[in-house]
């Protein structure tokens, strides 16, 4: 599905939900047993192709092909670096993932351009599932935080520009223990920072390899399929549960 239309699908199904009425939301407790949810941030709160309109302003006719690509080897080097014991910040890593991809097609990356691109990373925008969903969560008296590869002041800004702030509890980073996911060290610090046993957090993400590396430390996982032809991965720990909106989780966890 393209982008644009993409988004569109997503504003229309909020919308739709946000139509249902909700009784009794405020300040409700959570009757079962998830106390605290940890979310990804990248592709799960955030959108990583809102920069693709600037990468077109840029580089007109390359501008999806190029966030794309900076995408994939953004990912692909936390990997690598993970495997090499050579760890980086999330900062300098998602740079290196777009010089590469300039190079890769062949696109003059000035140091302007770099450094403008490198900051549309700061004010990501929010799927708009993202903000009422939390806002959601947060009345039913559930922590919540957020579990990122990402670098703690990308991230602090990300949640400032998307306005969902002041809904999470924490922002927990894995330049903390200094290495990427999946490492099940990563998802330990879940616990460790929202003092809850890990039989009490819920995870959630829209990456699937994301939900089994949680899965296989031990999380109860959600899976947000935002795309409904991504096929699951292969890793022996698929998600416990799956749903196509970040709003489709309170019903979900009452019911937990």
């Amino acid at each position: 599905m393209h982008q644009q239309e993409r988004r569109r699908f997503v504003k229309t199904l909020v919308a739709a939900a946000a139509a249902i009425p909700a009784h009794g939301l405020a300040m409700q407790s959570t009757p079962g047993s998830i106390k605290a949810l940890a979310f990804d941030a990248y592709g799960t709160l955030f959108d990583v192709f809102s920069v693709t309109s600037l990468c077109e302003q840029m580089f007109p006719g390359n501008g999806m092909s190029l966030a794309t690509m900076w995408r994939t080897k953004q990912l692909q080097y936390t990997l690598l670096r993970s495997m090499m014991n050579r760890y980086k910040d999330f900062w300098q890593v998602t740079q290196d993932g777009l010089v590469y991809a300039a190079h890769a097609l062949k696109l003059d990356l000035t140091a302007d351009k770099r450094t403008r691109l490198m900051e549309a990373y700061m004010t990501l925008a929010a799927f708009p599932d993202v903000k009422p969903g939390l806002q959601q969560l947060k009345a039913m008296g559930l922590r919540l935080a957020v579990l990122s590869n990402g670098e703690p002041k990308m991230l602090q800004s990300a949640a400032r520009s998307a306005g969902i702030a002041d809904l999470l509890d924490a922002i927990i980073s894995v330049d903390e223990v200094k290495v990427f996911k999946p490492s099940p060290r990563v998802y330990e610090l879940a616990a460790t920072r929202l003092t809850t046993a890990k039989n009490g957090i819920g995870f959630v993400t829209s990456n699937n390899w994301d939900a089994h590396g949680a899965g296989s430390a031990g999380l109860t996982t959600f899976w947000i399929q935002r795309a409904a032809a991504e096929p699951a991965e292969e890793l022996g720990y698929p998600p416990a549960h799956v749903v196509h909106l970040l709003t489709d989780l309170p019903a979900l966890i009452r019911r937990t």
